[in-house]
């Protein structure tokens, strides 16, 4: 053998084509190879078959086979993989529920808040004023309200309702997949335990933690309570729009009427709110709540709650047009007696009936009187607003309207505005006049006078020389009203007004003899009182008892008795006999509506305000006309719009009652027959819008006025006492 070369390297070969081996050879062939099983090469293939590993020839068919393992494994993929991300969604949403769960409070802990306190407003006869409190309604039950209300909102809300145990996947279901059929938000998948979760214990906010909780509430509601408990809570606290919470007060809001008398077309229109309440309410796009009231009708229909006629029917029924906010006159009593009530009962923590003195047949008319001279005038004498104020003997007010419309002007002119008086405040005068030893029959003379740098004038610029102080007052000479406010001093004017019941600051100079001084109808009102309940001045209210509405506890009731006297009877007699003939010859004519009735017409400067303020044996009322921004009306004075309102009112107020005298009503003073001083014959044209003649009856002058006064040289100031009170009972 010969001898091997140790330093030679003999590599591998693989191919093909070689020689026939030999011992020494270090190569492999194709059977030598180490293949996978299945893969070796059919005995007799060609060289690139066998060699390369490509497809094999056309007549093996193992695509076929290969493909339908395919579709079979993606099935299979798919569930397995459905299945996984399920478990781990079902872990995720666990998760999530237990760590937003435990961020809330105990379930033990939970309970349904108490709906916010209402307060029932009502007349002195129980009819319904307002309700006022955070809801705007008191609750009613389910069994009491229309039972279209709950089949509407059922209808179009939730239709699975008494189906679903709080949360409704199907429903949810069907919404998501007609979110995704429209590409946009346009169902919703809450239920109504789970809005009533959202209103009872939750804010507005879009949060997944928010989201969470809702559906736990939702659950927790479902077991702890009814289904008829559940849809009555939601019911009574749900938010309809415009202000109103529950269905009683959007009844009252939209409707005028109680939602337990609620017809199907109101209810469907109540129900359609609840998607957009404020957008839908018919206070804002009428059009577009009647649409949406439609879409709930069919709804209804589709699930079998109404008939096709009962369908028709309500679609051709006028839709419904609301007021921009709570219209009525009421409304200001309302405003009035909520400011009130903290200080007669102190926090109002439940339900509660506030029973008022007002009349609502009297403050419909008020309100109805007032509207129609508003409307009538307005571009004529331009005049806007209009107040009533209306007060009984004892105090209590029986109207108050407060405005021309609520709805356009929340603003209440009886109680809150201050307006100067004019010459109706001259009977603070006249009295302190009175009260210093004058008598009606005290002659003075209207003609010019000088007061300092003040020259006050009368109403056209005409004075009527020596007249009676009844004549004064009942034409409205303002020359003798100064006169008098200088004799008895301004601060005696004062101190007269605010005894009887001015509670505004007045300017204790001479000018306040022709009302320059502001006050508020109210209490002008109330300042008259004296005069037509014999000289006693009652506390104003407007609340007579307030009630607890779950027990019937009296909270409050207004104190009876100690009314202080503050005018001499001697001295209301000849009050009421200088007003009377306001009415009777005076500037009031217009106001004469059969009984017997005093008062005084007021015009401030420019007409800027127009008054009526008279009374019977019954009722004290005043009339105010005029502008907000203080523009001045068009030659409209005290005896015109205001005396025609009061009129209205007046007759209105006394129809069936048996006529009662004024007090003081049979007081005159013997004249003797030596001593006649005729009454001067006015004009037609006097002060204030009519002057008719005056009778010439004979009258006596008195001995403390038998000469004219002159302006002395402290004008401005208390001249001091003419006389007493005493002097005049003993004739002295």
């Amino acid at each position: 053998m010969a001898k091997r070369n140790r330093n030679v390297r003999i590599e591998p070969r693989f191919d093909d084509a070689r020689p026939a081996r030999s011992a020494g050879d270090l190569t492999a062939s194709e059977e030598d190879r180490v293949v996978q099983p299945g893969r070796r090469a059919a005995p007799g293939g060609s060289k690139a078959s066998r060699g390369t590993g490509r497809k094999p020839a056309a007549g093996r068919r193992r695509a076929p086979r290969r493909s339908g393992f395919s579709v079979f494994g993606l099935l299979r993929g798919g569930a397995y993989w459905a299945l996984v991300a399920s478990i781990w969604i079902g872990i995720a949403g666990a998760v999530m529920i237990a760590f937003y769960g435990a961020r809330m409070p105990s379930a033990t802990t939970w309970s349904v808040p108490d709906r916010p306190p209402n307060v029932r407003i009502v007349s002195a006869d129980g009819q319904l004023l307002a309700n006022r409190g955070m809801t705007g309604g008191e609750a009613i039950g389910l069994h009491e309200m229309s039972p279209h209300i709950p089949q509407a909102v059922i209808a179009i809300e939730d239709r699975r309702f008494y189906s679903h145990f709080g949360v409704d996947p199907i429903g949810l279901a069907r919404a998501m997949a007609a979110n995704l059929f429209e590409g946009r938000l346009v169902q919703g998948g809450s239920t109504l335990t789970q809005q009533l979760a959202k209103n009872l214990f939750l804010n507005a906010d879009r949060t997944i933690e928010r989201k969470v909780q809702e559906v736990l509430l939702s659950l927790w509601l479902e077991q702890k309570h009814t289904k008829a408990q559940i849809l009555e809570m939601y019911l009574n606290r749900v938010y309809f729009g415009s202000g109103a919470y529950g269905v009683e007060a959007a009844s009252r809001r939209y409707f005028g009427k109680s939602a337990r008398d609620v017809t199907l077309s109101e209810a469907a229109l109540l129900a359609g709110l609840l998607k957009a309440p404020s957008r839908l309410s018919p206070a804002r796009d009428p059009k577009a709540a009647e649409a949406r009231a439609q879409l709930v009708l069919s709804a209804m229909a589709e699930q079998g709650m109404i008939g096709g006629s009962e369908m028709t029917a309500a679609i051709s029924a006028p839709a419904t047009r609301a007021a921009a906010y709570w219209t009525g006159s009421e409304h200001y009593v309302a405003d009035r007696v909520m400011e009130e009530l903290p200080g007669l009962i102190g926090d109002v923590r439940g339900d509660v009936v506030v029973e008022t003195t007002i009349d609502l047949t009297l403050q419909k008319l008020g309100e109805a009187s007032i509207r129609r001279l508003i409307a009538e005038n307005r571009e004529k004498l331009a005049v806007t607003q209009g107040a009533l104020v209306s007060i009984d003997g004892s105090g209590a007010v029986r109207a108050m309207i407060g405005g021309a419309d609520y709805a356009n002007s929340q603003f209440d002119r009886a109680s809150e505005a201050r307006r100067q008086p004019g010459s109706a405040f001259k009977p603070f005068v006249f009295l302190a006049a009175l009260e210093q030893g004058r008598t009606p029959e005290s002659i003075r003379n209207d003609a010019p006078v000088r007061i300092g740098k003040w020259t006050p004038e009368n109403y056209n610029g005409k004075y009527y020389g020596e007249v009676t102080l009844t004549a004064a007052l009942s034409k409205s000479l303002n020359s003798v009203a100064a006169q008098l406010a200088m004799e008895a001093g301004p601060k005696a004017v004062v101190e007269v007004a605010h005894r009887l019941g001015i509670e505004s600051p007045l300017a204790a100079n001479t000018s306040i003899a022709l009302g320059t001084s502001e006050v508020t109808p109210l209490e002008l009102t109330a300042a008259y009182v004296p005069f037509a309940n014999g000289g006693y001045r009652p506390q104003t209210h407007f609340v007579q008892r307030v009630k607890s509405a779950a027990s019937g506890k009296v909270l409050y009731e207004h104190p009876q008795g100690g009314i202080p006297r503050v005018i001499n009877p001697q001295i209301v007699a000849m009050m009421n006999a200088m007003m009377a003939e306001t009415i009777r010859t005076g500037t009031a004519r217009k106001a004469d509506f059969g009984w017997p009735a005093a008062g005084k017409t007021g015009t401030s400067q420019n007409a800027r305000d127009a008054w009526f303020v008279g009374f019977t044996a019954n009722l004290t009322t005043a009339v105010w006309f005029g502008n907000d921004d203080a523009t001045p009306m068009k030659g409209v004075t005290g005896g015109s719009l205001p005396a025609l309102a009061w009129k209205d009112f007046m007759t209105a107020a006394h129809e069936g009652v048996p006529v009662v005298a004024l007090p003081g009503a049979g007081w005159r003073r013997t004249l003797p027959a030596d001593e006649p001083v005729r009454r001067p014959s006015l004009p037609v044209g006097s002060p204030e819008d009519e002057a008719p003649a005056i009778s010439g009856a004979p009258i006596r002058r008195d001995e403390t006025t038998a000469s004219i006064r002159r302006p002395s040289a402290d004008v401005g100031e208390d001249s001091g006492p003419r006389g007493s009170i005493m002097d005049i009972i003993l004739g002295r």
